[in-house]
């Protein structure tokens, strides 16, 4: 049975002790597909060199939290990195984050409509974050035709409503061990209206470790408890819904 984490940030420096033990995990557990997901400029290139090592997938972007680093020779290197590295297959992690604000709001949002058009170009997917901004974030992609590039709306913690939105933008839709946990009813029901062939679950380690293991570092592995608490939630097989989140990623990532 083939899991697949959707979102991981395997270079930060809680893996540094362990990332091979990690990885073979992942493997033992059933997870064939990682995605890790850069958050910088020289993470994304440290990213890329650990798909290659591991057999993964990378995202190359700049997060809402780094957006102030982005200057005038940002973009032409993110396409260049993009360009060189096959193991590149999405932009992100983008988005905005408006319940930190570590970048100014105007920031955040010029680099993101910046991205959004670099993938377009480029033809890859936008991995996409979303904290607190959830009517500038909806303009936005809106405004700069994200729908064209495609995507995943990453660690999904709003409501149905943005669900829908998500999916009628023509996005994937991944759940993290968020909609775990005792307080995330509103999540648990977007979870139910995504329908399978939009779906993905993620870990977004080694943050966010799913109930029962919540408060220990997360790690790839533990995706096959989000995914069999998600198949739980739609009444469904565990079986299916991992089938159906692996082709939706090899979907959405294909190179």
């Amino acid at each position: 049975m083939p899991f697949a984490d959707s979102h991981a940030h395997l270079s930060m420096p809680a893996f540094e002790p362990d990332l091979a033990s990690v990885a073979a995990r992942a493997r033992e557990a059933g997870v064939t597909r990682v995605m890790t997901c850069a958050t910088s400029l020289a993470d994304a290139e440290v990213n890329a060199r650990l798909a290659r090592q591991h057999g993964f997938l990378a995202a190359a972007g700049f997060h809402p939290h780094q957006a102030s680093e982005w200057d005038e020779t940002s973009e032409a290197a993110l396409r260049a990195l993009l360009d060189a590295n096959p193991h590149i297959a999405a932009v992100g992690e983008v988005g905005l984050d408006f319940h930190y604000s570590y970048s100014p709001h105007d920031v955040q949002r010029d680099v993101l409509r910046r991205q959004v058009g670099l993938a377009r170009s480029v033809r890859r997917p936008l991995v996409i974050h979303c904290r607190n901004a959830r009517d500038d974030l909806r303009a936005l992609l809106t405004e700069e035709r994200a729908s064209e590039a495609g995507g995943v709306l990453h660690c999904f913690s709003e409501d149905e409503d943005f669900a829908r939105f998500c999916l009628d933008l023509g996005l994937y839709v991944s759940f993290s061990g968020i909609v775990t946990f005792k307080k995330a009813e509103g999540i648990r029901e977007a979870a139910k209206v995504v329908p399978l062939d939009r779906l993905l679950v993620e870990t977004d380690s080694p943050f966010l470790a799913p109930v029962p293991h919540r408060g220990r570092r997360n790690e790839p592995a533990l995706v096959v408890e989000v995914t069999r608490f998600v198949a739980d939630l739609k009444g469904l097989p565990i079986e299916q819904v991992a089938e159906a989140v692996s082709a939706n990623f090899d979907r959405l990532f294909a190179r």
